[in-house]
């Protein structure tokens, strides 16, 4: 029996979701509004910076995409939804584009045979119930199915996963939703199935669990520098401790990018919905944001504004060209603004980013 799957969604995350199927031997279809993308997808012309997604998509041969919802849907009965989700101001995460998808799934009606519905994308706790809910006359069960992955590295984390989390609505779909995963991985991850909503709270309380680690590290690290000592030692005689381990647990810069600061905004929006104040993790959030102001204070003691100041890197992890929320740039920003003379060697991609924002604030060296 051939292997089929579709991934409603095929940005970033979802292309590479796409392309790690293709690769554990499905057939995929790949679901996205963007006919210029899906023509470069499937004439093999899209370039990606993220690492060897251009090599799998060149090599795979048994994906495309397509722009057709009624297609994809009669594809197969796996379906993954990637669709991007944002913050909004309240930290409550915008499910806008998973409500634009289901109100033309509604629209294509009740469908012949059971279909799986495997949310995949962040989203806010009771979310995936909700959906269920709404189309549960439709012939669609609906599942939850996070994934745990960093920029740079997508590809090698969906096949080398730390642990597999799978919010199941019914033993049977659980079944083939872990049946997939031990096709694609190339290790042999926990799996650890529960019900819908657990599995959505799984997803945002580890995210926030090492954002707490995080700025645990960063606050450990200034009572160190303030008392006059090098972090360094302390954090990693601390790490030292397999209840604690040396990952997440460094001085430096804040927590940034998507997914962190994403995830710590909707835990703190859902505790306050059900009545719970999550008291630890505004906490994070406010720290992470006075960490920020203690390392511009200790640049400034500490170096004179003759020399230039150059970043090599400004975006959120180097190696990325995301500058979400990165602490990097937000800390070239302030001490450029104190008379600095900032320079950013940066590639094209992340200049033209920065350019619109801060426009002639810094210098800029074009970096290959």
């Amino acid at each position: 029996m051939v292997k089929k799957a579709i991934v409603i969604g095929i940005g970033r995350l979802g292309l590479c979701f796409a392309l790690t199927l293709e690769r554990g031997g499905y057939d995929v279809i790949g679901l996205d509004v963007r006919e210029e993308y899906i023509k470069n997808i499937n004439s093999k012309t899209f370039l990606s910076p993220e690492p060897k997604v251009n090599e799998y998509l060149n090599n795979s041969k048994n994906f495309r995409a397509t722009a057709n919802l009624k297609e994809a849907i009669n594809f197969a009965s796996m379906i993954f939804v990637t669709l991007l989700t944002k913050s909004l101001p309240n930290g409550k995460y915008d499910h806008s584009q998973i409500e634009n998808f289901l109100v033309d799934l509604v629209n294509l009606g009740k469908q012949d045979e059971p279909k799986n519905l495997v949310i995949s994308s962040n989203v806010c706790p009771g979310y995936s119930d909700e959906i269920q809910e709404r189309i549960k006359n439709l012939n669609y069960v609906v599942n939850f199915n996070p994934e745990w992955v960093a920029q740079g590295t997508i590809l090698y984390n969906q096949q080398y996963p730390d642990l597999v989390v799978i919010g199941e609505d019914n033993k049977k779909s659980g079944d083939k939703i872990e049946n997939i995963y031990k096709n694609i991985c190339s290790n042999n991850p926990p799996i650890h199935r529960m019900d819908r909503l657990s599995a959505e709270i799984t997803k945002i309380g580890l995210n926030c669990f090492l954002t707490t680690k995080i700025t645990y590290a960063n606050m450990l690290g200034e009572i160190a520098i303030q008392s006059g000592v090098d972090p360094k030692p302390i954090l990693k005689a601390i790490g030292g401790d397999s209840r604690i381990n040396t990952k997440y647990f460094n001085y430096g810069f804040g927590y940034g990018g998507c997914c962190f600061p994403r995830d710590t905004r909707a835990l703190v929006y859902y505790g306050n919905q059900i009545g719970i104040d999550p008291i630890i993790i505004k906490s994070v959030m406010e720290t992470n944001k006075n960490h920020l102001d203690f390392q511009v204070k200790q640049f400034v003691k500490n170096r004179d504004k003759l020399e230039p100041v150059i970043f090599d890197s400004i975006t959120y992890k180097k190696g990325t060209i995301i500058i979400e929320e990165s602490q990097q740039l937000l800390f070239a920003a302030k001490i450029a603004q104190k008379g600095y003379n900032v320079v950013i060697k940066e590639c094209c991609e992340v200049t033209d980013q920065v350019k619109e924002i801060y426009g002639d604030l810094f210098d800029y060296e074009i970096s290959d």
